[in-house]
């Protein structure tokens, strides 16, 4: 706001003395546009300047230019001027493009109320890359928030594909204790597969997941973010001030900070619509007890096709898990969450493993090797080094030394499988390390 004593000393100036607004910007220590505001507050119109812009004579091009090409960027307009004659400056420029573009309409919003226990609204939130161990993982952060009482479910998964989708909602409906009447979406492939207008196909494991639980999902708009402003502005508040900079070792522990975020930090703010309430007094008048989430749980990301030929499957991030051996070359549906893996054949489970997301890792279950050894005696012999090499990374220096030394390598893998089933893999890695250290690279001194 202008002091009502500088405003008339700049009427004063500009009609008694006749100054231009440059002079008593410049006299009075004020930037320009404080003068012209303060003489447009008493309706009075600044006198153009009566010297000509070096720019005029283009003025008809380039308003000719951004009619026909609104969009079009004010740096591509400053390559097009130079070439028809006119040594521009880039600053200059911009801020004449700026005021002859014609601008976006401002939009009138109506403000969305909502009953408790009516509607809850979800998207995904990506926040960069993590590397685990050999690969490196899109970190995504899947978020519901309650409409009414504004009380979020935050969960950190290593993707955004339709298992981690279908695992997020049992937990957030655990979590938030209560199943809203109504779910918003984004223009989310794992909610919608198309749409035509008002006409919207909703993926079958959306529609599986919606039938269980007896909830309305709804999509809005396409680029229409505000439909569903509390999880977006959820979201911009995590990326720019509650999640930045937090230390964390695993997954696990991330999402225990995310957990401890929602109901201490966010929970204990006030509630917009009731100044007396806190968001979780809030979220306590309407939630109920929690539905039964063991069932949810075994859905997943699923997929049927062939299996691997060497008695594994191949799944996402090139990780290969066992299956039994009468599996091979067998059609099987595979279910994924962000946990477990399981291989289904029909409704019966005949494989589950914790899932990884290295790559290029092998995870096999004890029983399916055992059982193909007894099914196949000669199976016994042969992956004796690759048994090393697995489960131990660094016993293979045992049978490089014997080699360069001409002993008998069968020996010596024999030998250091031995010792593998007697002590495990953490035993024989660290009398290893200690061997290789004098240079006695034997069996007998591991």
């Amino acid at each position: 706001m202008i002091p009502h004593d500088l405003e008339e000393r700049i009427i004063r100036l500009h009609f008694v003395e006749k100054w231009t607004v440059g002079a008593i910007a410049k006299q009075l220590k004020v930037h320009r546009s404080t003068v012209k505001r303060a003489l447009h507050q008493q309706d009075i119109a600044v006198a153009p300047s009566s010297r000509t812009s070096l720019i005029h004579p283009f003025l008809a091009f380039i308003q000719e230019t951004l009619v026909q090409y609104p969009s079009l960027s004010a740096s591509r307009l400053q390559a097009m001027v130079p070439a028809r004659g006119f040594p521009v400056s880039a600053s200059h420029f911009r801020h004449l493009v700026g005021t002859l573009r014609r601008r976006k309409p401002a939009e009138a919003f109506q403000r969305l109320t909502t009953l408790p226990g009516e509607d809850a609204q979800m998207d995904w939130g990506p926040f960069g890359s993590h590397v685990v161990r050999h690969a490196m993982r899109r970190l995504s952060t899947f978020v519901m928030v309650l409409s009414w009482s504004r009380m979020p479910f935050v969960h950190f998964f290593y993707d955004q594909c339709m298992g981690a989708f279908l695992d997020g909602h049992p937990r957030a409906f655990e979590a938030l204790g209560d199943v809203q009447k109504r779910i918003l979406y984004d223009n989310l492939k794992s909610a919608e597969l198309e749409r035509c207008d008002d006409a919207i196909r909703f993926n079958p494991n959306l529609l599986e997941l919606t039938a269980y639980d007896r909830y309305e999902p709804r999509s809005v708009a396409v680029y229409r973010g505000d439909y569903k402003g509390r999880v977006e502005r959820t979201i911009r508040y995590m990326r720019t001030s509650s999640m930045t900079a937090r230390r964390w070792t695993d997954m696990g522990d991330l999402n225990r900070q995310a957990a401890l975020w929602c109901r201490r930090e966010t929970g204990n703010h006030t509630h917009h619509d009731q100044p007396e309430l806190t968001v979780s007094q809030a979220l306590c008048r309407r939630a109920i007890a929690p539905s039964s989430t063991a069932d949810r749980r075994l859905c997943g990301l699923r997929r049927s096709d062939g299996s691997h030929w060497k008695d594994t499957i191949r799944w996402v991030g090139r990780n290969d898990y066992s299956v039994p051996h009468g599996r091979v070359r067998r059609q099987g549906e595979k279910r994924a969450t962000s946990e477990r893996m399981r291989i289904f054949d029909g409704i019966r489970c005949v494989a589950e493993h914790v899932r990884t997301f290295d790559k290029r890792t092998q995870i096999e279950n004890p029983e399916h090797l055992e059982a193909l050894r007894e099914q196949k005696r000669e199976a016994q012999r042969t992956p004796g080094m690759d048994r090393l090499r697995h489960e131990a990374p660094s016993s293979p220096i045992l049978p490089q030394g014997a080699a360069e030394r001409g002993h008998n390598l069968g020996s010596v893998v024999a030998g250091s499988c031995r010792l593998l089933d007697t002590w495990h893999a953490a035993s024989l890695e660290s009398a290893i390390a200690e061997a290789v250290a004098p240079d006695r690279l034997y069996v007998a001194a591991v």
